[in-house]
C-alpha cells in the first residue's frame, strides 16, 4: 500500500499538500476524542472508586475546550454538596 502510495506521489506531486491536511486533520480528530474521553467529566472510566465524578469537581474548574465569555474564577457554586 505504501509503495502504491509513494508511486503516485511522484508521478502526482500535486497529492502531497492534501495528503499532508489529512493526515494533519486525522491527527487532530483523535486528539480531540481522546481529550474527551479522558478529561470530560461526564465520562465515567471508574465506576467502582469514583462513580460520579462531576459531583467532586470544583465549580471554578475550566473543563470545557474553549469558554468565550465565561470566567471560571469567579464562580460560586450554585447547589448542595453530596
Amino acid at each position: 500500500m505504501l509503495s502504491t502510495m509513494g508511486k503516485q506521489l511522484k508521478s502526482h506531486p500535486a497529492l502531497i499538500p492534501l495528503l499532508f491536511f489529512i493526515a494533519g486533520g486525522a491527527a487532530m480528530s483523535m486528539g480531540y476524542l481522546a481529550r474527551l474521553a479522558l478529561r470530560n467529566p461526564d465520562v465515567c472510566w471508574d465506576k467502582k472508586n469514583n462513580p460520579e465524578p462531576w459531583n467532586k469537581m470544583d465549580p471554578t474548574h475550566q473543563y470545557k475546550f474553549y469558554a468565550i465569555n465565561v470566567d471560571y474564577s469567579k464562580l460560586k457554586k450554585q447547589g448542595p454538596d453530596f
